[in-house]
């Protein structure tokens, strides 16, 4: 059978598998599970549920901006405490449906919910992904590992690069510090709980120096675990740093 004819093939037996499997278990909103028109996607209300960050917004820090007063500015946060690494960008606010899936699959063990977060990253990240030499995941500590059985940023960064066409570097950066948990700590709490926590493996140096990296996570909060990576991976000689996150706290003095 000529080559054509076996892809035409393959290609009708695949719609069919995904016609039946789609009878068997209809597609369903990652979200709220109402009916969707197709798979791994969100219902129009959890889709309004999302407050999506858009222009304009801090060159650096990626806080959106009440008006638009022209590009390439900078809030004023980043100018009062500028961060150690360049540029950070998120898909949304880390509120309402936002928060929701990322503890379904930060603590609920919903790594299936990773294949469309990880695409509204690699959109949302466009600029970022675009100037990146590799992309790294932020990493947890071996312990924390082991009890939650997989590192979230992992699986999303392995979406993004995909998506992007960058590559990945999984085990470039290692947590070799355990910390306390970063949730009601002060923003200097978090800064000191973080020094020294994060570090290169000598033999990644070669893959990170002279490389800009895309750090990957799930939430940026205060940037107190992304200026510490970023530190690390600037030591090891990276050109600079950016950092892409599915959601990110926002404040008025963001």
């Amino acid at each position: 059978m000529p080559t054509r004819a076996v892809r035409q093939v393959g290609m009708m037996l695949r719609l069919g598998w995904n016609g039946a499997v789609g009878i068997v278990y209809p597609p369903s909103c990652i979200g709220c599970q109402a009916a969707t028109g197709e798979a791994q996607a969100l219902c129009p209300a959890c889709w309004s549920g999302i407050g999506f960050i858009e222009r304009p917004y801090c060159e650096r820090l990626g806080t959106p901006f009440a008006v638009d007063l022209g590009e390439g500015l900078v809030s004023p946060a980043a100018i009062a405490d500028p961060p150690v690494f360049a540029r950070a960008r998120a898909v949304c606010r880390f509120d309402g449906t936002a928060r929701e899936l990322v503890h379904r699959l930060k603590y609920g063990d919903r790594t299936d919910l990773a294949s469309t977060l990880g695409r509204m990253m690699a959109q949302a990240g466009r600029d970022l992904t675009c100037d990146a030499g590799l992309i790294v995941p932020v990493p947890l500590h071996r312990t924390r590992l082991w009890s939650r059985r997989f590192n979230q940023a992992a699986v999303l960064a392995q979406v993004v690069a995909r998506q992007a066409r960058v590559p990945l570097a999984p085990m470039a950066l290692s947590r070799v510090k355990r910390t306390h948990q970063q949730v009601g700590l002060t923003r200097a709490q978090r800064a000191d709980n973080l020094q020294g926590a994060f570090k290169v493996h000598p033999e990644a140096r070669a893959q990170v120096e002279g490389r800009r990296i895309l750090l990957v996570d799930d939430v940026l909060t205060t940037g107190s675990t992304a200026n510490a990576a970023a530190r690390a991976l600037l030591r090891a000689g990276a050109s600079a740093v950016d950092i892409l996150t599915f959601a990110r706290v926002v404040t008025d003095g963001s």
